[in-house]
């Protein structure tokens, strides 16, 4: 996978704070043009990151559903990013901490490149914080503290009531309570397709959900070309998308299910994704991203409604 590193948040940071501040004026003249952003609302409390920190907020909270964990560890994983970078990879830190957790190579953490890689860093925190056999019932900052051993112990409390509030909506026990406004409209790439049926940018989302979520319970991918209950027209048909199935429809692989749509919600503009439908819901990049979920109607007017309404799989598909 690549994401986002911190060498592009210092190039941009003075550019970011003027860019921000002009939106701030437009927002109040012409709404299209306010920034892009994602918001998690739960239980009537709102929480809106720009789209890197979404990105990386997702991931955090992909790990530990991956690992079968429960949600308490994204919100302590959460909160301690929070404190500890602002949710961002960061190149540079107190004396040698580096990135997501401000974790340091010389206190055994991995080498620079390692705690640089999001996805190592934050498989690194849940691997100290599965030693803690009580960290379910810990309060989140002893549990963050155990884990970081930092100076400013108490600092995680902070960052409670939002972690929690990400971690519901990115681990999918709350769904469609995470969303994207992302204005942008990417370039348009070779239509040609690879080896799998796909396109070189439908292929990366595939790849990165297989890497991700690489333990899906009665899970599957629909790779892509033409398959029985897609219309002509459908994105399936020119590679552009993938089908990610979480059978048999239950409860527990309903949760999953949002978990996954909303960590592609989340990681939309990084991977020119287009559009994510799951549950009777569907997600738009572009004009409409900022109405949220929006319920989706089936064009089809008959067949079995569970897989015309994508209940037992989560649909994405890219920009051309």
């Amino acid at each position: 996978m690549k994401f986002r590193t911190g060498v592009a948040l210092v190039g941009l940071a003075g550019v970011g704070a003027a860019v921000f501040v002009g939106y701030g004026v437009l927002r109040q003249v012409a709404p299209i043009l306010q920034p892009d952003e994602c918001t998690a609302e739960v239980d009537g409390r709102s929480v809106t990151l720009d789209p890197e920190q979404a990105e990386n907020a997702a991931l955090i909270t992909a790990v530990s559903v991956d690992r079968g964990m429960p949600a308490r560890a994204a919100t302590i994983a959460l909160a301690t990013a929070y404190q500890e970078s602002k949710l961002y990879n960061l190149e540079t830190g107190d004396r040698d901490s580096l990135g997501l957790f401000q974790q340091r190579p010389s206190q055994g953490w991995g080498s620079r490149a390692q705690v640089l890689d999001p996805y190592y860093a934050t498989n690194a925190f849940y691997d100290e914080l599965e030693k803690l056999d009580d960290y379910r019932s810990m309060r989140v900052t002893v549990a963050a503290q155990r884990v970081q051993r930092s100076g400013f112990p108490e600092a995680y409390a902070d960052h409670e009531a939002d972690a929690r509030v990400l971690a519901s909506a990115l681990t999918g026990n709350s769904p469609h309570a995470f969303s994207c406004r992302l204005r942008g409209t990417p370039e348009t790439t070779s239509a040609k397709l690879r080896g799998s049926g796909l396109t070189g940018r439908a292929e990366v989302v595939r790849h990165e959900v297989d890497e991700v979520f690489d333990n899906p319970p009665l899970g599957g991918f629909a790779p892509g070309g033409v398959r029985t209950g897609h219309m002509k027209g459908s994105a399936h048909y020119e590679g552009r998308a993938v089908d990610i199935f979480v059978r048999p429809i239950s409860a527990e692989n309903k949760i999953r299910g949002w978990a996954i749509a909303h960590y592609l919600v989340a990681q939309a503009d990084r991977l020119d994704i287009k559009t994510v439908i799951f549950d009777g819901r569907i997600w738009t990049a572009g004009r409409k991203s900022g109405d949220g979920w929006r319920t989706y109607v089936p064009p089809e007017t008959s067949g079995d409604r569970a897989i015309l309404e994508h209940r037992d799989h989560v649909h994405v598909d890219v920009f051309p």
